[in-house]
């Protein structure tokens, strides 16, 4: 016979004892600030770069290919969300601080005429520069075999980049900038989302090396996955 027991949402700690919080009352403050972000999200000024997004993908009769790039770093402590428990059984992670990270650049390709999606990506131990950037994307180029516009925030990395590239002579890309804050038009995003806040969520790595084995299994699993890609690329509100 099974016996249910009550289970309630509780936080993951991190050396202590935390205190455990309503389901209900989460819920509702989640309400909130969901209703306080989309109002404060119509308000921004992302409407012309979505509408010029939008008109990229639609305007030509040849094929398009779009190209979005994020970088994002891990660390090695856990990143604590809510997890279920039973009542009184709060879950601890013990850690202790350690200062080594792995920064990750992702990219997010669109071929218009096919729909179809892909997901490329590169770990690095050190913080990521202009030249791995450029190298990242001479490796993408490489894999479509033709032009692409590439979308971009105007991050001093990515300027610096298409600087280099251009003042080199490569024409290969079309460089289309967001708007100084917008990770609504960034499916990238996405990607780190599911991968930090769903598959490694409370994930306590012994060293840099399980953390990177992690990293690379959970991106790889989600590549493989289109309607996954397409749920990343409907963060955007724009129709292919």
């Amino acid at each position: 016979m099974f016996n249910p027991i009550k289970l309630e949402c509780a936080f993951t700690n991190i050396g202590k004892m935390g205190n455990p919080i309503d389901l209900h009352l989460t819920n509702e403050i989640k309400k909130g600030w969901n209703a306080l972000y989309k109002t404060e999200r119509k308000s921004r000024n992302t409407g012309n770069a979505a509408a010029n997004l939008q008109e990229i993908v639609t305007r030509r009769q040849e094929p398009v290919s779009l190209v979005w790039i994020d970088e994002s770093g891990f660390m090695l402590q856990p990143l604590v969300r809510c997890t279920w428990a039973p009542r009184g059984q709060t879950p601890i992670q013990y850690s202790w601080d350690r200062r080594d990270r792995l920064s990750v650049i992702a990219a997010l390709s669109l071929l218009s005429e096919r729909q179809h999606l892909g997901v490329y990506f590169q770990p690095h131990t050190s913080n990521i520069h202009a030249e791995e950037l450029t190298a990242f994307l001479k490796l993408i180029h490489r894999d479509l075999g033709r032009k692409f516009t590439l979308i971009l925030d105007r991050y001093s990395v990515r300027r610096k980049t298409v600087r280099l590239l251009k003042e080199a002579g490569i024409n290969w890309f079309e460089v289309e900038w967001l708007p100084p804050y917008a990770p609504d038009l960034d499916p990238v995003e996405m990607i780190w989302n599911h991968t930090k806040y769903a598959n490694l969520a409370n994930f306590l790595p012994d060293n840099i090396d399980q953390l990177q084995q992690a990293v690379i299994g959970s991106i790889a699993d989600a590549g493989t996955d289109q309607h996954l890609h397409m749920s990343f690329f409907r963060y955007t509100e724009l129709s292919i």
